[in-house]
């Protein structure tokens, strides 16, 4: 049967029908990918949203910033009958950048008669916090007569000012900042911040559109960006999470974030991070974060302290720091303030006069911003030093310890002063060339082995070499007393009425060397007594005597008063051939200050954490370095040295109601000049030299002396107050001969004794005396008694 063909119409029609059913089927397939497009857009952007919120919460609910140690001098403590005068008192005060005023705001004094009113500003110490008090401070004859509360009228025990801020430890990236509670922020600063930079921060939910709108508007009809949109929360987003990049990319991120940032946190919450991150200057490598830090970087002052103009020179700074900066550009800096103050007005913040007032006022802001890392560079060294011991530098440089130190900042300027003065002084006067004599000075507390100074340069603000820690040098006679001390502590066999020989020795050495002596007069003084050889510090007899107590006594003797190097046992070493700091030496004087008790020089007293829970406290440490008694002996004839040896001079520069002990130190060729010695306050260590070690001319007496003697003068109140120990008794002594003498004898000293070791026979001079005038004292009556 033969097949049909197909009509050409039935063959046409099905062509027709598969293009209608094909081209039926291509919106549904373009739906289908455009909801596969924005499906796979829509779980993208929820996996990126999500990855952002990851971010924010890990970092704004955990540590939220690397906050440097703060490190503080020690707590001015009043009292009554502390001596405290009232420029010394002023001075303190200035320190802690106190202003001048009616003393009803915190960080304010005045003069009122013979007293101060101050208002304290209250502090939160280790042991308990200070509150801040409204105080009434009598001063009368150089003493703190009376304390009062001037709320209560009750009379005060004891007050603790605020600890001067002396130094940061910073971390790497340079941010330093303040950390303020929202609590802790003016009222003023917070409605000003919000009416100049986000008037709908309360409203809106982390973007304000009509903000945007107005911005862009604004920026279209200029040309280029002349207003901002950015709400307070998307400018802590960029500062904080983001980076300062203009893309398009980067202002995606931060609308997200500030969203999310709104739907995480309450509105307190944003604003206290933005008033403790926003960037508000720069000092050199350090950039000035949060009101808080920017208070004390323009003003010295703390938030709550600050008038309406200041604060509004603040916020006017948010804009711009550097555009605004009122050190270097101080017109365009108040134009900008004062707009401020007028917004304020035109919102109800201020009042017309309040307004018209500030205007009135200048900046206000100090010619150079305070230092950021430390004015005391020298001391800072000490305090590092002794941090290492228990803390690491990443523990320093980021969780925010507060590490309360020793420091003195009143002593610890007039050493810097005395150094510098009498430097300069000694140039001029001796032709030497300007600028080339440095020092290294210490000063510590008696009672208990605080340091209260450390100059390491005769330019203080140099943080470069420390002298006073690091500069190893020949100390000279400065060794001599551990030699005596050494031998006294052997009552049986040395007083200080033994006769030492101060003729020619020589010795031959291991090596075959022959070792001479001579004394710094190239004189020989025969047989006398060791009270004589250690007030004139001859070199031979201190040799003979050093010897025959033998190099291994005297090492150990050195190295229980606190030298912890290793000595070797040269004969030298009697006559101080033994290169050792300023620092070595205070705590060597300085056991022998403390009657014979080894305490180590300390610079911090206390460490904190960021939250104020104790972390460290470093207590006195005490341990018996030499009997009381033979350093009681060594103490009266360092005493003498002042009076008629090699210390003399000071005599006429000390006040007479001031009595010392010292001993100067020079070294060959008058290399290096030193001189340690101690008040009944005070002890302090000064090295005068050269860094390249050429000679300048200078003994202990005429170098380090004179330095000493102008830093004690300044701040000592306390003249040496040696307590005799039992057993100890003070008899007349002929120093021709070392036996007993009379009064009426010529030339006849008083000398101390440990009981049991005075010399049993009268020297002859006795014989000459009228028994009218013959009388001989067991005690004496003086200094000493």
């Amino acid at each position: 049967m033969a097949r049909r063909k197909p009509s050409k119409k039935s063959s046409a029609r099905r062509p027709a029908r598969s293009r209608r059913r094909s081209s039926s089927r291509k919106p549904l397939r373009l739906w289908r990918g455009l909801f596969l497009v924005m499906l796979v857009g829509l779980l993208g952007l929820g996996g990126y949203t999500a990855y952002l919120d990851y971010e924010i919460r890990s970092q704004f609910e955990g540590k939220r910033w690397s906050l440097p140690a703060r490190v503080f001098a020690r707590p001015l403590e009043i009292y009554p009958g502390r001596e405290l005068d009232r420029a010394q008192l002023t001075r303190e005060l200035e320190l802690l950048h106190y202003r001048r005023g009616d003393a009803i705001r915190s960080g304010e004094f005045r003069e009122q008669g013979g007293r101060l009113i101050l208002s304290t500003r209250g502090f939160p110490f280790a042991d308990g916090a200070e509150p801040p008090r409204r105080l009434s401070v009598e001063l009368r004859d150089g003493q703190v007569a009376a304390v009062t509360e001037l709320e209560t009228g009750r009379p005060a025990a004891l007050v603790r000012l605020e600890p001067a801020l002396i130094a940061n430890i910073y971390p790497r990236h340079g941010e330093d900042r303040v950390l303020v509670r929202l609590d802790e922020v003016p009222p003023l600063l917070v409605s000003a911040l919000i009416a100049v930079e986000d008037r709908k921060f309360y409203e809106h939910h982390g973007l304000d559109f009509s903000a945007i709108a107005r911005a862009a508007w604004a920026n279209l009809r200029a040309g280029r960006t002349v207003q901002g949109g950015s709400t307070l929360t998307q400018q802590l987003v960029k500062n904080y999470f983001l980076t300062q990049d203009r893309t398009l990319r980067r202002k995606f991120n931060e609308a997200i974030m500030a969203l999310l940032l709104e739907w995480r946190y309450e509105k307190d919450e944003i604003l206290e991070a933005y008033l403790n991150e926003v960037y508000l200057g720069q000092d050199g490598d350090r950039a000035i974060h949060g009101f808080g830090l920017a208070s004390q970087f323009y003003f010295q002052r703390r938030l709550d302290e600050l008038h309406p103009e200041q604060i509004a020179l603040l916020v006017a700074l948010v804009r711009g720091p550097s555009f605004y900066d009122p050190r270097r550009r101080a017109e365009r800096a108040q134009a900008r303030r004062d707009l401020v103050l007028d917004i304020l007005e035109a919102q109800g913040g201020l009042e017309r006069e309040v307004v018209a007032r500030a205007k009135a006022r200048p900046l206000g802001v100090g010619a150079r911003p305070p230092s950021g890392i430390t004015p005391f560079p020298a001391f800072l060294d000490l305090v590092r030093e002794q941090l290492r011991r228990d803390y690491r530098e990443q523990d320093l440089q980021t969780e925010g310890l507060l590490i309360f130190t020793t420091l003195d900042p009143s002593i610890q300027l007039a050493t810097e002063a005395a150094v510098a003065r009498r430097l300069a002084q000694i140039e001029r006067a001796r032709g030497i060339e300007a600028g080339s004599l440095q020092a290294g000075a210490v000063v510590s507390a008696v009672d208990n082995g605080e340091v209260l100074a450390v100059v390491g340069d005769r330019n203080p603000r140099n943080a470069g070499f420390n002298r006073a820690l690091n500069a190893r040098r020949p100390v000279g006679s400065l060794v001599k007393p551990a030699v005596y001390l050494a031998a006294l502590s052997r009552p049986r066999q040395y007083t200080l009425a033994t006769l030492l020989d101060d003729g020619p020795l020589t010795l031959t050495l291991d090596d075959g060397t022959e070792w001479s002596p001579r004394n710094y007069d190239r004189e020989y003084h025969g047989m006398v007594t060791a009270l004589d050889a250690l007030v004139h510090s001859y070199n031979i007899a201190t040799a003979r005597l050093g010897l025959e107590v033998g190099l291994n006594a005297v090492i150990q003797q050195m190295q229980r008063l606190g030298v912890s190097r290793n000595l070797r046992p040269y004969p030298s070493l009697l006559l101080g051939a033994v290169e050792l700091t300023p620092l070595e030496m205070t705590h060597m004087y300085q056991s022998l200050a403390a009657g014979g008790f080894e305490t180590p020089p300390r610079a911090i007293r206390e460490v904190m954490d960021a939250n104020g829970q104790l972390l460290s406290r470093y207590a006195l440490d005490l341990r018996q370095a030499a009997d009381p008694a033979a350093v009681y002996l060594v103490t009266a004839a360092l005493h003498e040295v002042t009076r008629r040896g090699t210390g003399a001079s000071l005599r006429s520069l000390l006040p007479e109601d001031l009595p010392v002990a010292g001993k100067t130190g020079t070294t060959d060729d008058n290399r290096d000049a030193w001189f340690a010695g101690y008040a009944g306050d005070y002890l302090s260590v000064v090295w005068v030299g050269r860094d390249d070690n050429a000679p300048m001319g200078l003994t202990g007496s005429s170098g380090a002396l004179p330095v000493w003697a102008d830093l004690m003068k300044d701040i000592s109140r306390r003249g040496l107050e040696p307590i005799r120990p039992d057993g100890v008794e003070w008899l007349l002594i002929d120093p021709a001969n070392g036996l007993r003498a009379v009064e009426g004898c010529e030339g006849a000293q008083w000398m101390p004794f440990i009981e049991g070791s005075a010399p049993a026979g009268m020297s002859p001079c006795a014989e000459g005396v009228p028994a009218a005038v013959r009388r001989s004292f067991r005690w004496f009556r003086g200094l000493f008694e």
